[in-house]
Formats: structure tokens, sequence, C-alpha cells
């Protein structure tokens, strides 16, 4: 078990690696995780196989790592377990990486580059960018880089707090699963349904404290009648509160229409405020990176406090 105040100095570190050094350029170890899922899944995924086989994926795709690293942390001496969750911590955030890909999108959009806004935008969105307008490339990312901010960072903090280098490693596989499977299309309807409701549950107390961060730390009056009245408009529980609270602290607008696989969607509007624009996306990714200081800046002074707590 880990103390308050080793967790806080274990989590400074992580996120400090993070920010030198990124997310690894070659041989990640999400993309050997994504392509052992993919096998997981070609070879239970067939037929009229539902929700039990969907569950026993999820399961084998996601314990035995989780508990290697759980055992790991668990016989090595200090140092190196204190290292190892260091190491868990920075496989599992992607705070560097969201402003690697989000921060080009405002430059092309500020020297009005629209081709490589789409292009830049295309990577990171499953929207159709073809022909999108700057404001229309301004909501998309703006959007990734809140509701990313939960997903890439917050979200791993969170069960790093609570289970240290094993928590956020489950926390971080259990969220790419969700983005492989769970999908409510014919193929992953059922077998995707335990990935996309783990990861709910997994997500939703975090989700709703990085939306309070996002409040606190703007336009709070707006960002909390937003997250109130727009949120549960929503289609995801987790995702509705993040980016209405975010919309509303940067006073912008999000949400509205946009191109799904050839169609138009018409999705809720969120936020107040002004059209989304390249000033915004700076403004977004700087909100989520106070965010970052807020959490472990809590986690800090409740460790100087000495307040009793074990993760």
């Amino acid at each position: 078990m880990l103390s308050l105040p080793l967790i806080a100095a274990l989590a400074t570190a992580g996120v400090a690696v993070d920010r030198w050094l990124g997310e690894p350029r070659r041989a990640h170890p999400l993309v050997g995780f994504g392509k052992l899922a993919g096998l997981i899944e070609a070879g239970m995924n067939t037929g009229q196989r539902g929700r039990l086989f969907g569950i026993l994926a999820w399961a084998l795709a996601v314990l035995p790592p989780v508990l290697v690293a759980t055992w790991l942390v668990a016989v090595l001496p200090l140092a190196l377990a204190c290292a190892l969750h260091v190491l868990l911590l920075w496989f599992a955030l992607g705070a560097r990486s969201l402003e690697d890909h989000i921060a080009p999108i405002a430059r092309a959009l500020a020297r009005h580059d629209i081709a490589e806004a789409r292009t830049l935008t295309a990577r990171i969105v499953s929207r159709d960018t073809t022909g999108a307008d700057e404001a229309a490339l301004s909501r998309a990312a703006v959007e990734s880089a809140l509701e990313n901010g939960n997903d890439a960072i917050f979200g791993a903090l969170f069960w790093f707090a609570l289970a240290g280098g094993p928590g956020a490693l489950a926390f971080r596989l259990a969220n790419t699963l969700d983005a492989m499977w769970g999908y409510r299309t014919p193929r992953y309807l059922r077998f995707g349904w335990a990935a996309a409701r783990i990861d709910d549950g997994l997500n939703w107390l975090p989700a709703r404290l990085t939306a309070a961060s996002y409040a606190l730390l703007g336009d709070t009056r707006t960002a909390w009648r937003c997250w109130r009245e727009q949120a549960p408009r929503w289609d995801s529980p987790n995702a509705g509160p993040v980016m209405a609270a975010g919309a509303g602290s940067l006073n912008v607008l999000l949400g509205g229409a946009a191109r799904y696989h050839g169609a138009i969607e018409q999705r809720p509007t969120l936020g107040a405020g002004q059209p989304a624009s390249a000033g915004h996306i700076v403004a977004a990714l700087r909100l989520v990176e106070r965010a970052v200081t807020l959490w472990l800046a809590v986690l800090i002074v409740l460790a100087l406090l000495r307040v009793p707590f074990h993760g």
C-alpha cells in the first residue's frame, strides 16, 4: 500500500516524465496490446456470441498484465517498485501527446491553412473533416482536448491515486478496449457491451472531478449551468459533463452538426458564448494544463496535511 505522500511524489514524477518524453515513438506498448486485443476479438466475436464472450474477452486482455504489474510492485524492492509505478503512470498518461496532436491544429488555423488543419484534425477525431470550415475544425479540436483530458490524463491520475501504477494501467487498457470494441454496430453491439460499460463505470467519478476542475478554473457559474442543463442531453454519460463544463468554462459553443460516415449528425449544443475558433483550442489546452496542476497540488496539500489515506 502506498502512502499519500508517496502517491503525490510518484504522480508528480509520472506527469513530469510524460511532459519530458511524451508517448514512446517506437514499440509503444499499446500497439502490442491493440494487436493482442484484435486477435482475441477475432477469435471470440464470432457467430451469435454476445455479452458473455465480450466479458471473457475483456478479462483475458486486461487482467493478465494488471495482475503481473500488481505482483511486481508488491515483490520488488521499494526503489524499483516506485520506479515501476512511475513507468506505469507514464504509460497511462497522454498529456504531452494531447498537446502534440492538438496544438498544431490551432497553429494551422491561425495561418489560415485549412487543408493542413483538416488533415491534422482527421487524425484525432472519427468525424469526416472533408469540407469542414474553421469553426467546425475548431469545435472538433476543442471537444477532443476537453474529452481526452479526462480519458488520457485525469482518469489515469485518479486510478493511480487509488491503486498506484496497476490502477492507472487497468484504466488505460480498459479505455483502449472501449475505443476498439465499444461501438453500437452489428459487430460490436453485444460483444463490445462489457468494454463500453466497464469504461463508463471506471470513468464515472473521474469525469465528474474533471468537469468540476474545468468549472473551477474558468467561468465557474456558466460551467455549472451548462453541466447541469446540457450534459444530460449528451449521448455519453461521462463525456457530457466533461465537455459541457469545459465549454461553459471557456465561454465557447460546441456540439451541433458534424458529419460521420457521410451523414450529418445533429448533436446537442454544449457551452455558451462565442463560436469556436483557433484561440479556443489554445485556451482548452491551457485549461487542461491548469487542471493537471490543480490535481497535483491537491494531492501534495493533502499529503502535507497528513490526511489519512492509502492508495
